[in-house]
């Protein structure tokens, strides 16, 4: 299975990104969608909500994603209905990482492989983030990740110099953007567009909504 992994990490087609701040938490995209070397879409919104006070961002297959965001989704309103409490976000990560694990291990010809960063703000008013690899590893992040995306090698690349601890949200959200914009100049799946969302005590906003077009000279 890790071989299979290995094999789709850089095939994944996309840019994510989160970032801790001292704050808060950003979650960051792209917005281009492929189908092997052919642009399918160019204004996909890849940062999902999944409820009120929790947000995912995912790589991978657009099937396998979709459906393992509509699971988890209702899996934790069916918690909290149960329940009478609100699933905190490493409850709901845990769940995630539960989800991811069992897909890829149950027999298949064609495994459902998804990489997650999952952020949210839980009653206490704290932003955390989480990251499920795409083996179903879970890790709750204490600086930066951008999972398996195929923009990774060029956002982690940034980050190691410019990342700072006690970074604000406000920096987080322009030194997001700078991942995004930096893995579409050299990743060919990523482009098109940037979303980012930011997660505090106030709650979550989409906090940037851009396109980025081709400047011809």
């Amino acid at each position: 299975m890790n071989e299979e992994i290995s094999k789709n990490i850089l095939k994944s087609n996309t840019s994510i990104v989160g970032l801790v701040c001292k704050d808060g938490v950003i979650l960051a995209a792209d917005r281009r969608a492929t189908a092997g070397t052919i642009v399918m879409e160019k204004d996909v919104t890849k940062i999902q909500k999944i409820n009120e006070y929790m947000v995912a961002a995912y790589t991978g297959s657009v099937s396998d994603l979709q459906l393992t965001h509509k699971v988890l989704a209702a899996e934790l309103r069916i918690k909290e209905l149960k329940t009478k409490t609100r699933p905190s976000v490493e409850e709901a990560s845990n769940l995630l990482a539960m989800l991811t694990f069992r897909s890829i291990r149950t027999p298949t010809m064609i495994p459902s492989i998804v990489g997650s960063l999952i952020a949210g703000v839980d009653e206490s008013g704290e932003a955390s983030l989480f990251t499920i690899d795409p083996s179903g590893g879970i890790r709750k992040v204490k600086d930066y990740d951008a999972n398996f995306s195929s923009g990774m090698p060029y956002i982690l690349g940034l980050l190691e110099r410019q990342y700072k601890k006690e970074l604000s949200v406000k920096e987080g959200i322009e030194l997001a953007k700078e991942c995004i914009k930096a893995s579409t100049q050299r990743d060919v799946g990523s482009g098109n567009g940037i979303d980012v969302f930011s997660l505090t005590k106030d709650g979550i906003k989409h906090v940037v909504s851009e396109d980025i077009t081709p400047m011809y000279k």
